[in-house]
């Protein structure tokens, strides 16, 4: 009976494991020579599509990740790699507002605020990747963040009919960013949730021309 128990005990470990694996290695495989680093690799596409992240950790550091993806569309705006630059986040609050924050921050490094659009409904990276082609009207996009949640984007977009690429903000190491990595494979298992169950975007909306 233990060794029954041990058993069924050790399946029942294994399958959230292998999907944690597989899922992972899906959403690689598809997002394969579709990110860049750098800026002379990486095609030009009119619209950038920054997504957000809050600005401050816990204890009131700064947030690298949001550093990082600032610096990103800097330099790709500045490359002439965009034109426009579409910022996506949260809006959750009076007190939280990751859009308006993100855009005072491009706009003192540089990009011209009539360059810059935001998406308040960004709630998740799928409602990003939707709004972005059924509110804003977008074909194709380049989006903006770390190289492992562009991998994520790229796949949730080309699933909703979007064509995307990916420029990597800097990564930091792995012990720093430690658990940001562990619910990354998570969040890729729920890609495939999210889609198998046709979960919609929050909101939708007017539509909204970039131009």
């Amino acid at each position: 009976m233990r060794k029954k128990l041990i058993r069924i005990g050790f399946i029942l470990f294994l399958i959230p494991c292998l999907a944690l694996l597989i899922c992972n290695h899906l959403i690689n495989s598809f997002a394969e020579g579709k990110t860049y680093s750098h800026t002379s690799e990486i095609p030009k596409n009119k619209v950038g599509l920054l997504l957000g992240t809050s600005k401050k950790i816990k204890g009131g550091h700064s947030n690298p990740y949001y550093t990082n993806r600032i610096a990103a569309t800097v330099t790709l705006y500045k490359a002439n790699k965009i034109d426009f630059v579409l910022v996506s986040g949260d809006n959750g609050s009076i007190y939280y507002n990751e859009p308006t924050t993100m855009k005072k921050d491009l706009v003192a490094k540089g990009v011209k605020p009539e360059h810059i659009f935001l998406d308040y409904a960004g709630f998740r990276t799928l409602d990003s990747m939707v709004r972005a082609k059924e509110v804003f009207g977008l074909e194709k996009v380049t989006v903006i963040s770390q190289k492992f949640h562009n991998e994520r984007a790229i796949f949730l977009a080309e699933k909703k009919g979007l064509i995307a690429i990916g420029f990597n903000a800097e990564d930091i190491s792995i012990e720093s960013g430690f658990r940001v990595q562990l619910r990354e494979y998570f969040a890729r298992v729920k890609v495939f949730l999210d889609l198998g169950l046709k979960v919609q975007p929050r909101f939708y909306g007017d539509k909204i021309s970039i131009e």
